[in-house]
């Protein structure tokens, strides 16, 4: 089968490797879509890679829609539409097959785009993180990072009932992106003052809840420097490094922020946050189309992470397309 690998640190690329065979607890499945996630850039260029996984095909990639083709006796049968929801430590999505333990599986409707159906892999993760802050009160929101995720919280908090949601990023089309889902308010950096705007908005209290999705430590900080006395935080972005990294402890303690760091949705009981995704996408409530603008063929994969390393260019997501366009 084709598949990509991370062959060293920094060096994806694409070959030719045995089919898995599926071990005890685990199913077979034929993979038609993945998309790359920030985590995924992190592990192949960034140092965050298991050692262990290197040269594993499919890895480090952990988003994705697929059937499922054995064994015969499986939990799922053969022929069933999954969206498989591995960790990211140990994903294998970006090849042909892979073998998935049954409890990282998410069966679809007969009939599901596919295609679609891979979103509601990071939509879920969102989903979790904001059960995790619920709704403190207020009516001003902030979102760090205008990525796909960063679409998701927009919509999240918009559904909430926040009135004001404010949304920063580097690039003015993910920004545009973000108005059209609903953020009221958008500042570009570096050259707009998102402190500033906030300031005006809720004069100089702060923002009642602060969403961080662009996995850097600048944006961390900036983070509790925009959240009000007793607000919340929500740092949803990657690790900016392994090391231990500078962060803003005394105002976080001056300001008595909450602060949540959201991550697991994996082991969630029943994977409820992705089949809350997957109800969302399939009755319409969350647009999600703007993360299904740029694809690239499984042969591509090298230059899809480094498309995505590059915050896509302005797209918002970066997909893998596995299965020919027809399907198989």
């Amino acid at each position: 089968m084709t598949a990509a690998t991370l062959a060293a640190p920094g060096v994806p690329v694409v070959g030719s490797f045995p089919r898995p065979v599926h071990g005890p607890g685990e199913l077979l499945v034929e993979m038609h879509y993945s998309s790359v996630c920030g985590s995924d850039v992190h592990s192949v260029f960034d140092g965050f890679h298991r050692p262990d996984m290197l040269g594993r095909p499919g890895y480090p990639g952990h988003e994705g829609t697929g059937v499922v083709v054995g064994p015969e006796d499986a939990p799922l049968p053969p022929g069933t539409p999954v969206l498989t929801v591995p960790p990211g430590t140990t994903g294998q999505c970006f090849a042909e097959y892979q073998a998935v333990p049954a409890g990282y599986l998410v069966p679809l409707a007969p009939g599901t785009d596919l295609r679609r159906a891979v979103t509601a892999q990071q939509l879920g993760t969102t989903l979790f993180a904001m059960r995790r802050v619920g709704r403190p009160d207020g009516d001003v929101a902030v979102v760090i990072g205008a990525g796909s995720a960063g679409g998701y919280f927009v919509q999240h908090l918009r559904r909430l009932g926040y009135p004001a949601v404010v949304v920063t990023d580097r690039d003015a089309d993910r920004l545009a992106v973000a108005a059209r889902l609903g953020a009221t308010h958008t500042v570009q950096v570096p050259g707009g003052s998102p402190e500033e705007l906030v300031a005006d908005l809720t004069g100089g209290r702060g923002a009642d809840v602060v969403v961080e999705a662009a996995g850097y430590d600048d944006c961390r900080a900036a983070a509790i420097g925009m959240v009000r006395w007793a607000g919340t935080v929500c740092f949803f972005g990657y690790p900016e490094r392994t090391e231990p990294s500078a962060f803003p402890a005394h105002l976080a303690f001056q300001r008595n922020v909450t602060i949540v760091w959201p991550s697991g949705a994996q082991y969630e009981p029943g994977l409820r946050s992705f089949h809350e995704a997957l109800e969302l996408v399939d009755g319409g409530l969350v647009e999600v189309g703007q993360c299904l603008e740029r694809e690239l063929p499984l042969a591509e994969t090298p230059a899809a992470l480094e498309l995505a390393r590059r915050a896509g260019d302005g797209a918002t997501k970066i997909g893998i397309r596995i299965a020919p366009v027809s399907g198989r």
